[in-house]
């Protein structure tokens, strides 16, 4: 049975329509907040919380995603953005779209969907929660941030691992199709890349519940919603004087990334700028520039001590 609530709950509001279910949580448990009711109705219609875990995830990474890609692929039909396109000799075609369409619809089907399935029975031997009402904003804000600084620094070192030798050659090279990327490009990649670099999305959440116990499912959910916006902004090839990294110098985003399929090196981080900042991996004529003048400053110090 369901972890919502309940027998006696439940049994007033047993029906096979969805909608009435819904209706029937919003008048009795007023106490919870709109998503909240919304969350609750799913899974005491759904009665199978694996069933529901697993749809819900695979609804909310198939909807999302694909919804974050659509605005890009307008805006690549608009000539007006093109002002903002970091590599505006290149527009992906509608075949490069399709192709790139039908891998990635091919990965979710085939490599993603067996892990997502078996997720629910994992999170309950952990202790995550999908009962309601949800933990605190503020505890939540501190998780996401959490795990936003953890999985930046799993894909900066896996990112790096992988543009070396054989695990470039036979692995993340598919990924470097496009050396100009689109939103789809965001999962347009091997398997063994998707499962590795995913496990910095999911496998973190699970080390914070396996340590501390005490983790909902509405957080992990909200949290690779979040990862995947920021993969497919980053992956969309355009700079706007509105990006995130105009105003948290922090911030990765397109103009990071899209140097990185540029040049084919440099730039591993996904959300961060200070790992490459730090361990002298930026990528671009200009990163190279200032390490050449940084080199150059210090063989001159090194100089003169010795003179």
């Amino acid at each position: 049975m369901t972890e919502i609530f309940n027998s006696t709950v439940l049994e007033t509001i047993q029906t096979p329509s969805f909608f009435k279910v819904v209706e029937n949580v919003f008048e009795t448990q007023t106490h919870l907040n709109f998503v909240e009711k919304l969350w609750a109705s799913w899974y005491a219609y759904m009665q199978n919380d694996v069933l529901a875990t697993g749809l819900l995830f695979f609804l909310a990474h198939e909807i999302f995603y694909f919804g974050r890609c659509l605005p890009w692929y307008i805006i690549d039909k608009m000539p007006y953005f093109r002002k903002w396109k970091i590599q505006p000799t290149y527009i992906p075609s509608d075949k490069e779209q399709w192709e790139c369409l039908k891998s990635v619809l091919k990965s979710h089907f085939l490599v993603e969907v067996f892990p997502i399935w078996t997720f629910h029975p994992l999170c309950k031997s952990l202790g995550i929660s999908v009962a309601v009402p949800f933990p605190p904003v503020t505890q939540m804000l501190k998780e996401w941030a959490l795990f936003f600084v953890l999985e930046d620094m799993w894909h900066y070192w896996a990112h790096r691992l992988f543009h070396y030798g054989l695990f470039y050659k036979y692995v993340h090279k598919q990924h470097h199709k496009y050396a100009a990327p689109f939103g789809l490009t965001a999962e347009y990649a091997h398997p063994i890349e998707v499962i590795s670099l995913g496990a910095g999305t999911v496998g973190f959440p699970i080390l914070y519940a396996y340590l501390y116990g005490n983790l909902h499912l509405f957080t992990i959910t909200i949290w690779v919603i979040l990862r995947l916006f920021q993969a497919v902004d980053s992956h969309s090839g355009y700079d706007f004087p509105w990006s995130l990294h105009n105003f948290v110098p922090f911030w990765a985003g397109a103009e990071h990334h899209d140097l990185h399929h540029h040049y084919f090196i440099g730039n591993y981080a996904s959300s961060f700028r200070f790992w490459d900042y730090y361990l002298d991996t930026e990528a671009g004529p200009e990163a190279k520039a200032e390490r050449e003048a940084r080199r150059k400053a210090k063989a001159e110090q090194a100089a003169k001590k010795l003179n």
